[in-house]
C-alpha cells in the first residue's frame, strides 16, 4: 500500500516544526500531528536564549552543537522573514553570566579559558567592568561575557516555521498520537486518537510526551522537568540585556523582563507553585535589585523534555527502519530546534552532517 505521507512528524513545537519545514522544502509529503492545547509545552515556557557558551560546561558535546545551532539562526531568520513575513526576534548582542562570589568566579574563569582554548570568543569581565556595563545589577565578582550569544522569541519561531512548512505543502492536524505501527522491522503508520496515518517515515519530536507513545522498540529516556517563569515590566531607562545568575536569568523581551526558572521533577504537572515563585523572586532580587519591588505581570510553567545525561536524542532508531528521534532537548530546545530540523533532513537523505552526532545517538539508552 502506498503511504499517505512520506513523513509524519509527531509534535508541532519548535523541533517538530523545524523538521517538518526542512522535509517539506525538499518536496516530501509531510504531516505534523500536534496534541494541541497551550498548557505544559516546554517551548511555551521558554525564554528563548541562544546561549551555548553560557550554558555549556567544559568538555560538553553540546557546546559545538550549540554553536552551530546558534549560527544557523541568522540565515534561518532571514529566510522566514522573507517567506512568511514573521520576524522571529533574533537578538545577538551578547549574554553575561555573573558570579556572585569568588568561588563562582573561579568556575566561570575556567570556562572562559577553556572556550578560548577551543578558539571561541569568550571574555572575563571583572567586577568593575560588570558594574560599569550593568549598574542595575547587584554586587558581583565578575562575569563571563559571550558576545555572540543572544535570543529569539519562541512563539514567533514556531509560528513562522509552521507557516513556512504549510506554504510548501505540509499538513498540520491536531491529534494525540498513541502508537507507532510497524510491519516487521519497518515503521508503517502512526495511530492517534483521531485516526490512523500511514507513512513511510516517522519523526518523533513529541518533547516530554515522547515516552508515552506505544510501539517503540525501546523506552524513550525523556523525563518531564517543570520550569516556572515570571514576567516583570522592564525597568525604565535600563538598556535591554540578558543576564544569568547562578539560580536565575533575566531576558529582555519587548517591554518585559522574562525571569526564570526552576528545574523540578514532578511529572506532568505544569502548574505554578508558591514555592517555585518564591525561589525565583529571591534569586532575581539578589541578581537585579532593580526588580525587587516590581509586581509580576504574568506567571506560567512548562515541561522540558530532559534525558538522563542531559543531551538530546537525535538520529535514526537502529531497531526500526523509518523511525527518527528528535527529542530530549531539555533546556536547549529553542537553541537546537532549527539545526535539528536540518540534521534530520540530512540523515534521512543519507547525507553526511557537519556535526558529530554520536553523543546524541538513540542507541545510547536501553541497549540490550
Amino acid at each position: 500500500m502506498t503511504a499517505s505521507y512520506d513523513v509524519v512528524v509527531v509534535g508541532g513545537g519548535p523541533v517538530g516544526a523545524a523538521c517538518a519545514r526542512e522535509l517539506a522544502l525538499e518536496g516530501r509529503r509531510v504531516l505534523v500531528l500536534e496534541r494541541g492545547g497551550d498548557i505544559g509545552q516546554g517551548w511555551r515556557a521558554a525564554a528563548g536564549m541562544l546561549a551555548p557558551q553560557i550554558e555549556s560546561r567544559r568538555d560538553d558535546p553540546l557546546l559545538e552543537l550549540g554553536l552551530a545551532a546558534r549560527e544557523h539562526y541568522a540565515p534561518l531568520a532571514a529566510a522566514l522573514a522573507e517567506t512568511t513575513g514573521i520576524d522571529i526576534g533574533l537578538w545577538q548582542e551578547g549574554i553575561a553570566a555573573v558570579a556572585a562570589s569568588d568561588a563562582e568566579g573561579y568556575e566561570l574563569k575556567a570556562r572562559v579559558e577553556w572556550q578560548r582554548q577551543q578558539g571561541h570568543l569568550s571574555d572575563w569581565l571583572d567586577a568593575g567592568e560588570v558594574r560599569a556595563r550593568w549598574p542595575w545589577l547587584g554586587d558581583t565578582a565578575g562575569a563571563l561575557w559571550a558576545a555572540h550569544d543572544g535570543a529569539i522569541e519562541p512563539e514567533k519561531l514556531v509560528r513562522a516555521l509552521l507557516d513556512d512548512a504549510r506554504r510548501v505543502g505540509a499538513v498540520l492536524v491536531e491529534d494525540t498520537v498513541t502508537t507507532i505501527e510497524r510491519v516487521g522491522y519497518r515503521a508503517t503508520a502512526v495511530v492517534a486518537t483521531g485516526g490512523r496515518y500511514p507513512c513511510g517515515n516517522v519523526v518523533l519530536a513529541a518533547g516530554a510526551w515522547a515516552r508515552q507513545i506505544n510501539g517503540l522498540p525501546r523506552p524513550v529516556s525523556v523525563e518531564p522537568v517543570r520550569g516556572q517563569m515570571l514576567a516583570f515590566p522592564w525597568p525604565q531607562g535600563v538598556p535591554r540585556a540578558i543576564v544569568y545568575g547562578k539560580d536565575c536569568y533575566i531576558v529582555a523581551r519587548g517591554d518585559e523582563a522574562i525571569v526564570g526558572s526552576t528545574m523540578e521533577f514532578v511529572g506532568f504537572r505544569p502548574e505554578v507553585t508558591a514555592e517555585g515563585l518564591r525561589h525565583i523572586l529571591a534569586a532575581v532580587s539578589a541578581l537585579a535589585p532593580v526588580l525587587a519591588g516590581s509586581q509580576p505581570r504574568r506567571r506560567w510553567a512548562g515541561l522540558r523534555p530532559v534525558t538522563p545525561d542531559g543531551l538530546p536524542i537525535i538520529g535514526p532508531e537502529p531497531r526500526l527502519q523509518g523511525l527518527w528521534y528528535a527529542t530530549g532537548h531539555g533546556r536547549n530546545g529553542i537553541l537546537l530546534a532549527g539545526l535539528t530540523g536540518l540534521l534530520i533532513r540530512q540523515l534521512m537523505d543519507g547525507e553526511p552532517t557537519a556535526e558529530d552526532l554520536r553523543p546524541f545517538s538513540p542507541g545510547r539508552f536501553w541497549e540490550w
